[in-house]
């Protein structure tokens, strides 16, 4: 960071790698975050180097870390979150030893039973750019419900329900290989958005649990290649492939199966 010009103090906590910049806002609106001993507001800027920041009561140091950005292969049984009691093991936890001393956080979580690709970023700008939903990220998972799902219920997974108040939708959803019925155990289903737990949620409303739950693709980047529990450091160029749609109607679900890649993936120690 600079030591010269204001910035912003939601960037200045997002670069500290602290957190994402949308959770920094949120830590300044419950007014966890103090600059040089007085309440922070938003929009506030601060100058690095010469303003003393705390956040819940820790100080914030000023230097900036490598913008690092890791594609993971999620496991059942890891939880996305940096500091929760409740789950000891999380994707952190598995991070090579060359990353574990910086501050990684998701940028776009998946629940603790779902698995597949995630990103982890110490870049708070990029993480804010993948979840904000104004960019409209698309993310593509192989859902497995316990009962065969009929393809005239597609439509309603598109126009929605509503649930204890909120609305939950995906943006596309396909059976994979029907049956003579023309239902499937099996969909592919797209999402821009993403509440907590949404697609579990939406298809349990609806009467089909939900037995095994894998994001296989964000924007055009896809899981193929990379091993459960294994990550991939993302290039510049991978970075905005996870901006870009491919305009083909339904991904082939590669990520299913592993196959090998030449390109250099990152396992735990």
């Amino acid at each position: 960071m600079s030591s010269t010009e204001p910035i912003r103090l939601q960037k200045y906590l997002a670069d500290s790698g602290l957190c994402s910049r949308r959770a920094a806002e949120a830590l300044i609106a419950q007014g966890e975050v103090w600059v040089n001993s007085v309440v922070a507001t938003l929009g506030q800027k601060v100058t690095p180097g010469v303003d003393r920041i705390t956040a819940s009561g820790k100080n914030v140091r000023s230097t900036v870390q490598p913008r690092l950005t890791l594609a993971m292969n999620k496991p059942r049984g890891l939880a996305c979150t940096n500091d929760d009691p409740h789950n000891p093991d999380t994707v952190f936890t598995v991070l090579p030893r060359e990353f574990a001393k910086y501050r990684f956080f998701c940028a776009g979580r998946l629940d603790k039973d779902s698995e597949g690709l995630v990103i982890l970023t110490t870049d708070g700008d990029l993480a804010q750019r993948l979840t904000h939903p104004s960019n409209l990220v698309t993310k593509r998972y192989h859902v497995i419900l316990k009962n065969p799902f009929p393809s005239k219920r597609l439509p309603l997974l598109i126009k929605g329900i509503t649930f204890d108040g909120e609305r939950l939708k995906v943006e596309r959803a396909a059976l994979i290989h029907p049956g003579a019925g023309n239902e499937a155990t099996n969909l592919d289903v797209h999402m821009h958005h993403g509440k907590k737990r949404e697609i579990r949620l939406l298809f349990t409303t609806l009467g089909y649990d939900v037995k095994r739950l894998r994001r296989y693709q964000i924007g055009a980047f896809p899981l193929k290649g990379i091993p459960t529990r294994a990550m991939k450091k993302l290039s510049a160029k991978e970075i905005e492939l996870l901006f870009q749609n491919p305009r083909t109607p339904r991904a082939t679900l590669e990520a299913t199966t592993i196959e090998p890649s030449d390109t250099p993936l990152i396992h735990e120690d």
